[in-house]
């Protein structure tokens, strides 16, 4: 059985913990208002710009323009967007198994599937796997999320599929629900799949509209935008659903770091108890010795 003075010991290191995650969790919950307010701001801008491509991409056709040509399944790029720290759950354990799963299970049926990991965490984790091809690691780019970091990821992504290296990209993340809830979303990116136009444009499709220079030369400008509007939308996801996770993580922490003071308290006071006990035992039965 601990002695008195290793419970109290353990009372307070358990103590310091709670501050700590406590401190954590406010943070956590800062961040995450930004976070949550970046994301679904982006949303609106990312679904109208994905309405108008359609409507451009139905006139046009899928011939006109590269990044709508499907091809020969032969390699594909998946990026893998996580974290560059943990205390977040399973965040990053859950989007880098998904990944893992992903290249197992090839639904895609592509010869070969390269990675592209966003985070040290998801790298941590896949550099230890057996059978994955690692294309290329970016850390410490997650802390502080613009849109000049998507555009370069785009712009690299972009050339890399125009000079075939790739002939499908896919991304991978946690899109944000709550701060309770986030969920592993696997999307394309190349080639392009218009979105089908919905009732509300349905009357645009029908509008005869003049184009400057061309509608090729629309295409030309919009189809790399609109690769890199998807991956700031999903950065911006995966970063509110790190905060989100991190702060439930947190929370757990916290009120576990309680129960478990509490335990240690009630065992605290049973050993001084019965040390208390026994002293008066001793002292009793040194009485009785004497008479």
């Amino acid at each position: 059985m601990p002695s008195l003075k290793d419970i109290k010991k353990r009372i307070s290191s358990v103590k310091n913990t709670q501050q700590i995650t406590k401190a954590m969790k406010m943070v956590a919950a800062a961040k995450l208002r930004r976070a949550q307010d970046a994301a679904v701001q982006a949303r609106p801008y990312a679904e109208k710009l994905s309405s108008v491509l359609g409507n451009l991409a139905s006139r046009e056709g899928t011939e006109g323009h590269d990044l709508l040509v499907q091809r020969e399944k032969r390699r594909a790029l998946l990026i893998v967007l996580t974290a560059d720290r943990g205390l977040c759950g399973g965040f990053n354990a859950n989007v880098s198994k998904g990944a893992e799963r992903f290249v197992r299970e090839n639904p895609e049926g592509f010869s070969d599937i390269d990675l592209m990991i966003v985070g040290r965490k998801g790298n941590d984790y896949l550099k230890r796997r057996e059978g994955l091809s690692i294309a290329k690691v970016y850390e410490n780019i997650t802390g502080s999320i613009n849109y000049s970091t998507a555009s370069l990821l785009g712009q690299e992504v972009v050339d890399l599929y125009n000079e075939e290296k790739y002939d499908g990209v896919f991304v991978i993340y946690n899109a944000f629900q709550s701060a309770m809830t986030q969920i592993v979303t696997t999307e394309q990116i190349l080639p392009i799949k218009p979105s089908i136009p919905t009732e509300e444009s349905a009357g645009d499709a029908k509008i005869d509209y003049i184009y400057e220079p061309s509608r090729g030369g629309v295409l030309e400008l919009i189809l790399p935008k609109f690769i890199e509007v998807q991956i700031f939308s999903s950065l911006l996801e995966s970063v509110a659903s790190e905060h989100g996770a991190r702060m439930s993580a947190m929370d757990s922490a916290s009120r576990n770091a309680k129960d478990m003071i509490g335990k240690l308290t009630l065992q605290y006071n049973r050993a001084r108890q019965a040390a208390i006990t026994k002293e008066l035992m001793e002292i009793i039965s040194g009485s009785e010795s004497i008479k």
